[in-house]
């Protein structure tokens, strides 16, 4: 009898997911054998000793029994309430609150925004490097992610004369990263403004992943994309995931803003989607009034005393004087993304090195072709491990590439 495969869906076929890909896998089966790897590849809080604020941990646990059932499909009234009045805080100006949707994480409201935005071949113009679920979302929803460039000779803001050169009859939106996973880069006032008018100019929604917007060195200012104009539409995210280091929790938030008038019809497809799913973790809904309206520790963190400040500050330092490693200063978020001079070293590409890196050293990257950037030569290293860890980490790296110099 003729026995046909079951195959995947043919829209999966150029779907990649790089920070949990074939390198992951391999780095999983080694930790399986009883091989201790030093996991430096997914921004994830917790695992590194960054706790919830304990306020939050007591909200939810006090609010549990209320949590038992569905709830509004847009979310609970007091997280939603708290948003629209952080949106006060911030310069967002003109949100009610059934313009926020709260969500399993950013991560569902990314794909969810896809698929009730694009139809088959409409382009999105996504960063390149790109936090690459963002690209997925895209091709998923049967439209084509353009990547734009961002310019690592101008601390890695993207480059708006590209963008521009990219916009098309099919171009629907422009997403905007910031600050920026994975390059740590907090874009100028003046290029964001530059990005709203070419969305104004081409009739273009602007999504603005904005879950970094707390995490900030040196006195950076973070500026809210939707705070610079009313023309357009603007769909903003932020979640409890890294500013306040619940990423299990899966909450975060969409904030509809600007030209609201103009996108009924999207609206009214995001809504179905929202209800389809019922409603999202109900418990997490619990803290976000908390987070946002208690005490910000995150500062004390991102402070010049804080650990992450001398976290990015060490890994920044060390990666500055190895030969053959350049690497920009992040401003924002929890990574840096070296560039690595092939040409001094025997690897084929960046896929290469961190593969070879973690089979021979036993430290695990990303590598930066797996954010959909065009070249081939740079990784991402999350900085959240302590200071020792990420001594003993990059000492590993040092004299990996020492021994693969030519």
């Amino acid at each position: 009898m003729h026995t046909m495969e079951f195959k995947k869906s043919q829209r999966l076929e150029n779907i990649k997911y790089a920070i949990r890909g074939p390198v992951f896998e391999k780095a999983h089966a080694m930790q399986n054998a009883g091989i201790d790897i030093i996991n430096l590849n997914i921004g994830n809080p917790a695992p590194f000793g960054f706790n919830v604020p304990d306020e939050m941990v007591q909200d939810i646990i006090a609010n549990i029994k209320r949590a038992q059932g569905y709830v509004h499909h847009l979310g609970i009234f007091s997280a939603r309430k708290a948003v629209m009045q952080y949106c006060q805080q911030i310069g967002i100006n003109n949100v009610e609150i059934e313009d926020v949707y709260i969500g399993n994480g950013v991560s569902e409201l990314i794909v969810m925004c896809m698929q009730a935005l694009l139809n088959t071949d409409d382009e999105v113009l996504v960063p390149s490097p790109d936090y690459p679920l963002w690209t997925t979302a895209v091709n998923l929803a049967g439209g084509h992610a353009v990547h734009y460039k961002c310019d690592e000779d101008n601390g890695w803001n993207p480059d708006l004369a590209d963008i521009a050169s990219k916009i098309s009859s099919k171009t629907k939106a422009i997403v905007v990263i910031n600050p920026n996973n994975p390059t740590g880069a907090v874009y100028t006032k003046e290029v964001l403004n530059g990005i709203r008018l070419l969305a104004e100019k081409n009739n273009l929604i602007l999504f603005a992943d904005e879950i970094y917007d707390k995490i900030l060195y040196d006195g950076i200012q973070h500026i809210p994309l939707a705070s610079l104009g009313k023309d357009t539409l603007y769909v903003t995210m932020g979640g409890l995931s890294k500013n306040y280091r619940a990423a299990g929790y899966r909450a975060g938030w969409l904030i509809l803003s600007g030209a609201k008038h103009r996108a009924s019809s999207f609206i009214d497809g995001l809504t179905l989607l929202a209800s389809v799913r019922l409603c999202s973790n109900v418990m997490a809904q619990y803290a976000i009034q908390t987070a946002l309206g208690g005490y910000q520790s995150i500062n004390d963190l991102v402070s010049k005393k804080g650990r992450l400040y001398k976290q990015r500050n060490y890994v920044y330092e060390r990666f500055s004087n190895i030969k053959g490693i350049t690497c920009a200063k992040p401003e924002g978020a929890l990574y840096v993304f070296p560039s690595i001079d092939l040409s001094q070293f025997d690897f084929e590409d960046d896929e290469d090195f961190v593969l070879k890196l973690l089979v021979e050293k036993h430290v695990l990257l990303v590598a930066g072709s797996g954010f959909n950037h065009t070249d081939n030569h740079h990784f991402r290293l999350v900085f959240l491990a302590d200071v020792d860890t990420l001594e003993i980490a990059i000492d590993r790296i040092e004299v990996f590439l020492d021994e693969h110099r030519v």
